[in-house]
């Protein structure tokens, strides 16, 4: 987990603020596709909701064009808080809400970090097209985390629990304590692989680990994905995407790096999704000078186009090929930055065209305390 948070994280249960909204940008129109625009407005809690109110939003589209989304809620407890399900059926335009994803389990409440995914194939008696959610149970007091899987067979209308992932300490990014963060979810050839944050190893203060399931319920052992001789050294909050060449790419933060210049992003390819720890990391350099710093979010576009969203621009950063390290670009857009900002690749119904889609949880300490979650499209090959 990011060292953005490690203030925030032991007050934000008992402060409580106020907020606006953002409307929706640019309406260039697509011939025969979607229409871009940016900062439509999804959600915004009410004033009485501990700040930041919202965060850590994510999306995915379904087989019927519609989009779900959820995002951290900053709910007052009790009752416990819960992961929000809302849905659009006019590619992110407009939102209602459509269900919720509640710890049927722990009693704890579904607090932070949701992920959303469909499968692409069956996983146990799970059918291609269910939709997964992975977050963290994490009691009111922070005291301990635990990462769940739920699913739902419906698109989305409800939702049932499927087992539990892994278990960790008190809910503080402080190196010393044990807790998991940052689950990604990644389907390939029958097996699902839960990707992850993890502080629970001695000799790390965070490594990025994977674990992997054939039926949804047993979980294979920890596989080390990214570690670094200093204990300091956080990495942190993985994704990744195949590249065009059948190659992958895994992006990271890492917190403490000694180069002092920030929390930087860092990314490293394989030729196997679940091999990574001896790969090179490679710092992520644009040719404007920027430098992108932390909640790296990683998605390839069906032309090979290599997009990442980082926590301190709005601007993406963008390649191609296998990502040579003096590829990078960046590309400036209208959709509000966030704290790990999701992307992902959307497509209109009778198109085959793909589109960009950004959803924005919100950021740490905003001027206006309470954040709301925001999506945009955009037309990435028009760049």
């Amino acid at each position: 987990m990011t060292g953005y948070i490690k203030s925030f994280l032991a007050v934000c249960l008992l402060l409580q603020l106020g907020a606006s909204v953002s409307l929706p940008k640019r309406d260039s129109k697509v011939s025969g596709g979607i229409t871009p625009f940016s900062n439509a407005p999804v959600f915004r809690s009410s004033d009485d909701w501990t700040p930041p109110g919202t965060m850590y939003a994510r999306s995915v589209q379904l087989n019927d064009s519609s989009i779900l989304a959820t995002w951290e809620n900053y709910s007052p407890e009790p009752p416990q808080v819960y992961f929000p399900i809302f849905r659009s059926t006019d590619y992110g335009r407009t939102w209602s809400e459509y269900s919720r994803v509640e710890d049927t389990e722990r009693g704890y409440g579904l607090r932070y970090q949701p992920h959303l995914y469909v499968l692409p194939g069956q996983l146990g008696d799970l059918p291609a097209g269910t939709v997964l959610i992975s977050g963290s149970a994490i009691p009111t007091d922070l005291s301990s985390t635990h990462i769940e899987l739920y699913a739902s067979r419906d698109q989305g209308q409800t939702w049932e629990f499927v087992s539990h992932v892994a278990d960790g300490g008190e809910a503080l990014p402080n190196n010393g304590l044990t807790p998991i963060w940052e689950p990604f979810l990644f389907y390939r050839d029958g097996a699902l692989t839960v990707f992850y944050s993890d502080q629970r190893d001695p000799a790390h203060g965070q490594k990025l680990v994977h674990q992997t399931t054939t039926d949804g319920v047993s979980w294979g052992s920890v596989v080390n994905d990214v570690r670094y001789s200093n204990y300091t050294a956080r990495p942190g909050m993985p994704t990744i995407a195949q590249l065009k060449n059948g190659n992958w790419i895994m992006t990271y933060e890492y917190v403490n790096d000694p180069c002092e210049c920030g929390v930087p992003v860092y990314y490293r390819i394989s030729d196997d999704p679940l091999s990574w720890d001896d790969k090179t990391p490679t710092w992520i350099r644009p040719s404007d000078g920027t430098n992108p710093e932390g909640t790296p979010y990683v998605v390839v576009g069906d032309d090979g186009t290599i997009i990442i969203s980082s926590n301190t621009e709005s601007a993406v950063f963008v390649n191609d090929g296998d990502a040579p390290a003096d590829g990078w670009r960046s590309v400036h857009i209208a959709q509000k930055r966030s704290y790990t900002r999701a992307l992902g690749m959307i497509e209109a119904t009778g198109s085959e065209k793909q589109y960009l889609s950004l959803i924005s949880g919100g950021v740490f300490n905003a001027i206006d305390p309470i954040n709301t979650v925001t999506f945009g499209v955009e037309d990435f090959k028009a760049w």
